[in-house]
């Protein structure tokens, strides 16, 4: 299966212009958050997703934006306290965005990704905190609130925190055979390019995601805009010759093994072609990604 193009929200300006624009040219994935844009980002998508039933749409739960604190207070779903801190895993709280989640999109998500559970986490505890979330989530898709769920993740993996097998007990103990944990999403680049080593060893996270039959959302390719910077012109020849810079390092990340989809935040019509174009060619093999991962180290 080939990877597929999203439109990540963290990063656009404007959201419901770039999402508007993303449909246009065809996608059939956005993702965003509660806490993006402000916390405006959810609202904004509803009127595109309105318009285009096909189109597929990921939140999450976790973060939670400035302009809600209050709302959840007054919900009494978290203290004043619990508000400050900016991410909160407690159920009450899950359930509460969840729900309000549904509301602003206008629908149903297709997904919900856990939020950087890593965030505030100690290692003795990750196991019941997942626990306790994919409970929560299970529930929400048992009620038809949600279709399935994932972790989204900045350092969860790379900090050895958790990994796939972590995931998949906690969603087996919250769900049982008949779990609805779907997806993982974490950044990859030429400038995170472990997983990708790893999992030409067929070890590592996006090993196991494959194994397992998780969807891997692949998050940052451009490491928000830094990567076409590093690039010379040995490096695109190595890649992908007579691409752009940008092209050539979502290649990379489109051609790594168990990827799925990768997600780009773009308001650019142009862009968002050069970088489906850049999808749409050939696959790098697995020597290739080899002698990339043994040139620029990981």
């Amino acid at each position: 299966m080939r990877t597929r193009m999203g439109l990540g929200t963290y990063r656009c300006p404007d959201v419901r212009r770039a999402a508007a624009m993303a449909a246009r040219c065809g996608a059939d994935w956005l993702d965003t958050a509660p806490n993006y844009s402000a916390g405006h980002a959810e609202a904004a998508l509803a009127p595109v997703l309105a318009r285009h039933s096909r189109v597929r749409v990921s939140t999450k739960v976790g973060f939670i934006a400035e302009a809600d604190r209050a709302a959840a207070v007054a919900a009494g779903v978290l203290t004043q306290a619990e508000a400050a801190e900016g991410h909160s895993l407690k159920p009450e709280y899950l359930c509460w965005q969840i729900a309000r989640s549904c509301r602003r999109l206008g629908r149903m998500p297709d997904l919900v990704f856990l939020h950087n559970p890593e965030h505030h986490c100690l290692p003795e505890h990750v196991n019941e905190l997942l626990y306790t979330a994919f409970t929560v989530l299970e529930e929400a898709c048992a009620d038809g609130q949600l279709r399935a769920y994932g972790v989204a993740t900045w350092s969860g993996f790379s900090s050895g925190l958790f990994d796939i097998p972590t995931l998949l007990g906690a969603a087996f103990r919250a769900g049982g055979a008949d779990h609805r944990l779907r997806a993982v999403q974490l950044p990859l680049s030429i400038v995170r390019l472990a997983p990708i080593a790893q999992a030409l060893e067929g070890s590592g996270v996006l090993a196991d995601a494959r194994a397992a039959g998780l969807a891997v959302f692949a998050s940052a390719p451009l490491h928000g805009g830094q990567v076409p910077e590093l690039f010379t012109p040995e490096l695109i020849d190595l890649i992908a010759p007579g691409s752009s810079p940008a092209q050539a390092a979502l290649a990379v990340v489109g051609s790594a093994p168990g990827v799925r989809r990768v997600l780009i935040s773009t308001g650019s019509q142009e862009h968002w072609h050069q970088a489906v174009t850049a999808l749409d060619g050939p696959v790098l093999s697995r020597d290739q990604l080899q002698r990339i991962t043994d040139v620029l180290g990981t």
